[in-house]
């Protein structure tokens, strides 16, 4: 009778288990509109117009907890995440474009919700790297209104592009 009761309680415990479901939410964004005048500058600033977009940002993702932001370590990537990084008082991370979605990046970002800013060409590759897929192909340079958003949940991949103009 012991081991009956036993065998009753462990069978109970397991089915009374919840299935919880581990989701990853990545947002990803190019820079805002940066400086032009100097064709040598390698890391501009963001322009007037470059600004009051990064602080459209700041206000689309008004309703999105982030868990991190993560930007390149360039002048318009980091001018364009930190209103956003201000306004929920988070502390920026930064990620080498060399290295999109990497073990450690994943393992690090697994059940967060995170937003990614990057350029031209390393947003879409970086999208892709997390989807498994060659899908996006690299953003006109007069384009910095592109949202890429990718779901994971349980290992299912969903992921979706706006042009939020």
């Amino acid at each position: 009778m012991k081991k009956l009761l036993i065998l009753t309680l462990i069978c109970l415990s397991f089915s009374c288990k919840k299935q919880t479901k581990k989701t990853t939410t990545y947002y990803l964004i190019r820079h805002a509109e940066k400086e032009r005048t100097d064709s040598l500058n390698k890391n501009p600033d963001l322009n007037l117009k470059g600004q009051q977009r990064a602080i459209k940002w700041s206000n689309t993702f008004n309703a999105i907890n982030f868990d991190a932001i993560y930007t390149t370590n360039y002048k318009r990537t980091i001018q364009t995440a930190q209103p956003t990084a201000n306004k929920q008082n988070i502390k920026l991370k930064f990620y080498d474009a060399n290295q999109l979605y990497s073990q450690e990046f994943k393992k690090n970002t697994t059940g967060k919700t995170v937003l990614v800013v990057g350029h031209s060409n390393t947003t879409p590759s970086f999208v892709n790297a997390i989807i498994k897929q060659d899908k996006y192909k690299a953003i006109n340079d007069t384009v910095n209104s592109n949202l890429f958003k990718v779901t994971i949940i349980n290992g299912k991949i969903n992921d979706t592009l706006i042009d939020n103009k």
